[in-house]
Parts: structure tokens; sequence; C-alpha cells
């Protein structure tokens, strides 16, 4: 069952947030964190997927904070008005979207955070700010600008050796501040786990990257 809710955030701020509940008890909890571009179909889905296996799963809807109920595609006009949206929004305000959303299925026991792109990043500031079991960040953007804010959470990062935004020099730039984080490199490039990006989707990476964060899951929340 899955459903829209408003939340409130630290400040004060009230977004909406995407909930998909589980059929049964819930095993624990997973924060799904948006790329650029909104609540999507394959946001909502991946919650969906999530709560399929047993977590209370929740997305916050980041980019309430300047324009409610935003969702666009990837085409060019709109990955530059996505990106123009994300420079306006403070990463500390998107994590305390993100601590919300936390707290709201904290109840159903531990939480994780999984993000992609822009919400991988967040995952891995999150992870050190939010009281979380785990986080997951799929190819997270510009984490390399953020090595001052390591995890304090077990934390998985998925990165594909293809993709042009995220250089293998960072990658290992992250490896050396976090040398306890579990990486995994893939023959794939940037938004390999997005069905609805067919030039990017790489469904064979997208699987076993899927299986390694499910076992994780089953490790550190249940």
């Amino acid at each position: 069952m899955s459903q829209f809710e408003t939340l409130m955030a630290r400040d004060g701020h009230n977004f909406g947030a995407y909930f998909a509940k589980p059929a049964g008890a819930a095993r624990g909890a997973v924060v799904i964190v948006q790329e650029i571009f909104g609540l999507t179909p394959h946001i909502r889905r991946t919650a969906d997927s999530y709560a399929a296996d047993g977590y209370l799963a929740v997305s916050p809807a980041l980019f309430d904070r300047i324009r409610r109920g935003l969702v666009l595609g990837d085409s060019p006009p709109e990955v530059e008005q996505a990106l123009g949206y994300r420079k306006q929004i403070e990463t500390s305000q998107a994590v305390m979207d993100i601590a919300a959303a936390a707290a709201v299925v904290r109840h159903a026991g531990k939480v994780a955070v999984i993000g992609y792109c822009w919400g991988g990043l967040l995952a891995w500031v999150a992870a050190g700010e939010v009281p979380l079991g785990a986080a997951v960040s799929y190819y997270g953007a510009r984490i390399a600008e953020h090595l001052d804010r390591t995890p304090k959470c077990p934390t998985m990062l998925h990165f594909g050796d293809q993709d042009r935004s995220i250089t293998a020099a960072e990658i290992e730039r992250i490896r050396a501040a976090f040398p306890h984080g579990i990486y995994h490199l893939y023959a794939a490039g940037h938004a390999f786990n997005n069905e609805d990006r067919p030039g990017l989707y790489s469904p064979e990476a997208a699987a076993l990257a899927r299986s390694r964060t499910n076992a994780f899951l089953a490790q550190y929340i249940g």
C-alpha cells in the first residue's frame, strides 16, 4: 500500500513524502532519496520494491522547498532546470528532510538511507549526521567534495566505471577518506539503476547492485 503524506522538518518546513508499506510486519525501514528529477515514477517504484521486500519505505520530496510536487524528465532542458533547482537547496536543508523522514519510520525498526545521484551524495552526508543503521549510495555525485563528513554507520557505495561525472580518481579519494566503506564498481555508466533512462540503464549492473544492497540491508537493518 502506498500513499503521500505531509511531514515537517526541524526548521518548520512542510514537505510531501511518498510512503510504501509492506504487506505484513516491517523488518525495518528505508528512506529512498531522489535523483535531481523529483519523486519520479522510478523513485516511487523503487520505494514500492523495498516495501515488497518487507521494509517500510519513505521518499521525501526534496524539491518541495522550491516548488511543490515537481517531477521532471531527463531531456536536456529539464536536466538544466533540475540542476538549477538542486543548487537552490542547501545540503543541510535536504538532510533535515531526510532526518524527518527517518524519524517518522523509526517505529518500524532500524532505518537505512538509500540515495541515487544527488540522493547518493545526500545519503553519504546523512550517514554522518542522522542516526541510521546503514546507508547505501548509488553513483553519489560530488561526494569527493564532502569528505569532511564521513559516515558513522555501515555504508555501501555503488559506482559505474564508465560514469563520466564521477572519475576513478574521485572514487579513490573517497576510499582513502573512508576505507571502512563497502565499494562496488560496475561495467556501467551513471544512472545504471534507472530503468526509465534506457540509454544509461544496465539491467545486469542494477540486478547485481540490488542483490548486494539486499544482503547489506539484511545484515544491518533486518
